[in-house]
């Protein structure tokens, strides 16, 4: 991504854009306390998941860390982790650690996930695994019958 190597911040507000998530800050000037993109999910948007982009070399397992707190103080359900570098084994190990988000009616999913940017650009918004749809989300109508109606020709 050479386009972005020398400005992170414009790095930073394009990489959720990959996963159709929304400006984390909402364009605001000031620190974005961690959250750079969020996803809503659910029958009634009940959930959240909060993207964090990081770039560079320095990209390490602190950072998994930093964002399972984020996710702890803003009560989100799913932490993805959007990174230009492949994760090291103690960020996967961080990650795995974070255990699974279980939200009723919906398949669980990891809480902290790790997605690269060329993951992101493949999958788009399939490369996060958030909690799928619900089957039951919408009550079936029931069936009317129009007692005015004109009735069928009989032959």
């Amino acid at each position: 991504m050479a386009v972005f190597e020398h400005n992170t911040h414009a790095f930073e507000k394009w990489a959720p854009s990959l996963i159709a998530a929304q400006p984390g800050n909402l364009s605001k000037k000031g620190a974005d306390k961690g959250i750079d993109g969020n996803l809503y999910f659910g029958a009634k948007s009940e959930g959240r998941a909060i993207d964090s982009v990081k770039t560079g070399d320095d990209v390490g397992v602190a950072m998994i860390r930093n964002l399972r707190g984020v996710i702890e103080r803003e009560r989100a359900g799913v932490g993805v982790f959007l990174t230009q570098t492949e994760p090291s084994k103690p960020m996967i190990t961080e990650a795995a650690a974070a255990g699974l988000f279980v939200l009723p009616g919906f398949t669980s999913v990891p809480r902290i996930q790790i997605v690269t940017i060329e993951q992101a650009m493949a999958l788009r918004d399939r490369a996060e695994r958030l909690p799928a749809r619900r089957d039951n989300g919408f009550k079936k109508a029931a069936k009317e019958v129009d007692g005015g109606a004109q009735g069928a020709l009989e032959f």
